[in-house]
């Protein structure tokens, strides 16, 4: 297996960081992950792909990259212009994007509104963004920031020790195993007080978001998306109702699904049950 090479990337006064696997002439790949995820999520599967640069950023606000200004909200759809600014900080013209949940959510809008730079789309338990009905977007507004008004910016995480951290990482994700939590809690933590560690993610993460989507416009986001898609869903995945994955599904132009077994996480618990296809789908 590859091991991963530390990157870091500036974009509009944040400091980005990243994992990178493979070379430039190899197929270029942005592989996104999850929300309260980072880059680690990818180190299983991406360490497998030896024939594609692979490049795994840790989103802003998660992992090892910069917070966003407490002057700035925390918008789920900033990190839509955070993608296409990565890809121009790296000098990629055309990539293909490889997205678990949320990241599969973020990379196809980008798809959508960037046609000629993105090649392939993988959605790895991800269908696109949360949805609202349209009528319940002031209440959603007022809660948002009423929670956003309580919040300390300068109130720091606890510290614990790396165990707490590991089966604190275990609760919120049913579907991951101590090795596999393990590597998101070295990377999502840094040290604090009599060695022990604190998470590190931004905790505004955690709010509710000021505004969605309707569902008509998430599907009309999925229309746009013009490339081949490769859908990914693992059996024990996020529980959507059946009827909007195939509303949403369906929008695509060129689709390709595959079911397979596992949870949230399958390519991080079991890597292997989703390599072959991927690396078909790539054209590896």
């Amino acid at each position: 297996m590859t091991q991963p090479r530390e990157l870091t990337l500036e974009w509009r006064g944040l400091r980005l960081a990243a994992l990178e696997w493979g070379h430039e002439g190899h197929p270029k790949v942005l592989a996104l992950h999850g929300w309260m995820d980072n880059a680690a999520s990818f180190i299983p599967l991406a360490s497998r792909l030896d024939s594609f640069h692979i490049v795994a950023p840790d989103f802003v606000g998660h992992g090892l990259s910069d917070h966003r200004p407490h002057v700035c909200g925390a918008h789920f759809i900033d990190w839509v212009a955070d993608v296409l600014g990565m890809a121009e900080v790296l000098g990629w013209k055309n990539f293909s994007i490889l997205g678990h949940s949320m990241g599969a959510a973020i990379g196809a809008q980008t798809a959508a509104i960037a046609p000629d730079a993105i090649q392939r789309l993988i959605l790895l338990d991800g269908f696109g963004p949360l949805s609202d009905p349209a009528d319940h977007a002031p209440v959603r507004l007022a809660r948002a920031l009423e929670a956003e008004r309580r919040l300390d910016p300068a109130e720091d995480p606890p510290c614990r020790t790396l165990d707490e951290a590991l089966t604190a990482r275990l609760r919120s994700g049913s579907d991951l195993t101590p090795e596999s939590a393990r590597l998101l809690v070295e990377r999502g933590t840094e040290p604090c007080a009599d060695d022990g560690v604190r998470f590190r993610h931004d905790p505004r993460l955690r709010l509710p978001s000021r505004t969605r989507l309707t569902e008509e416009q998430v599907l009309a986001f999925l229309k746009a998306v013009s490339c081949p898609v490769l859908a990914i869903r693992p059996l024990g995945g996020w529980p959507v109702p059946e009827d909007i994955i195939a509303r949403r599904l369906g929008a695509f132009a060129h689709l390709e699904r595959l079911e397979v077994e596992g949870g949230h996480h399958v390519h991080l618990t079991h890597p292997e049950r989703v390599l072959d296809v991927i690396v078909g789908f790539l054209g590896g």
